[in-house]
């Protein structure tokens, strides 16, 4: 599943390939019937919020995209390819093509039915100003795992598997530790931490996390083994105390930690 570094850096590249231009729309298989209504019309802007994409074309009228967990982009220069497989969506100028597969949700948005998805999402990492404050008061109160909290797209928004477990093993904190017995001093590290991490995955679609004097070849850029403290890394041992690495299930997903340098 793209997280939200992701779909900040598909909002980045998309916008300056076709924002301020008149673009077609249309569905190929006739998986988002809505086209017809977007197809001649200017793209003003696209925006990014958590794991959220919205192409705003006008008053009520804002394509929403929600890639899920196997929604992906294709793009490149005309002329545009034949088309193949299940086709969500397409979206082209004279110079550029775009298409979406997979996809759990691509509709059209009225205003409202925009703000109020915003308003439903907890300050994204990524967005320039976004304020925390909400986020440490909602995890502080709940007894919930913040490895769970930290996953919660109405808490903080963006946050994936990846970056959860990666996160919290720099923080030194245990998945399963109840928010409530998190400091406030550890979640305001842990989302600077996230301000600081999150947009170096943008650049190439590499997820980074490990610090180079923590990885076997600290010089230079990090080998793919190497590119994660905990993250897929199952029984294998920690880069800096050699515990073997342990995982999980939470929230439906799988979570990973280090049980020595993440103690309860």
């Amino acid at each position: 599943m793209p997280e939200g570094n992701e779909v900040h850096r598909f909002a980045e590249v998309q916008a300056k390939r076709f924002a301020g231009k008149t673009v077609h729309v249309d569905s190929p298989n006739g998986r988002f019937g809505d086209s017809a209504m977007l197809d001649g019309r200017k793209l003003k802007s696209i925006e990014a919020v958590g794991k959220h994409l919205g192409y705003v074309f006008g008053k009520d009228l804002t394509l929403h995209v929600h890639l899920g967990r196997f929604g992906d982009f294709t793009d490149g220069a005309m002329p545009m390819p034949d088309v193949k497989g299940v086709l969500r969506f397409r979206m082209w100028t004279a110079k550029h093509w775009l298409e979406l597969r997979g996809a759990t949700d691509v509709s059209v948005f009225t205003d409202e039915q925009w703000t109020a998805l915003l308003a439903r999402l907890g300050p994204d990492p990524l967005r320039q100003g976004s304020d925390p404050a909400p986020a440490f008061a909602v995890i502080r109160e709940r007894k919930t795992p913040i490895g769970a909290l930290l996953m919660d797209q109405s808490v903080i928004a963006g946050i994936g598997n990846i970056y959860r477990a990666e996160l919290l093993y720099r923080a030194r904190i245990n998945p399963h530790r109840p928010g409530n017995e998190v400091a406030l001093k550890a979640l305001q590290a842990i989302w600077k931490d996230a301000v600081v991490l999150m947009p170096q995955g943008m650049v190439d679609r590499r997820i980074v996390t490990t610090r180079p004097k923590d990885r076997p070849h600290a010089k230079g850029v990090a080998e793919d083994a190497e590119v994660h403290y905990v993250y897929h890394r199952t029984g294998k041992p920690c880069w800096i105390c050699g515990t073997k690495i342990e995982r999980g299930e939470m929230a439906g997903r799988t979570v990973y930690w280090c049980p020595k340098c993440q103690k309860d």
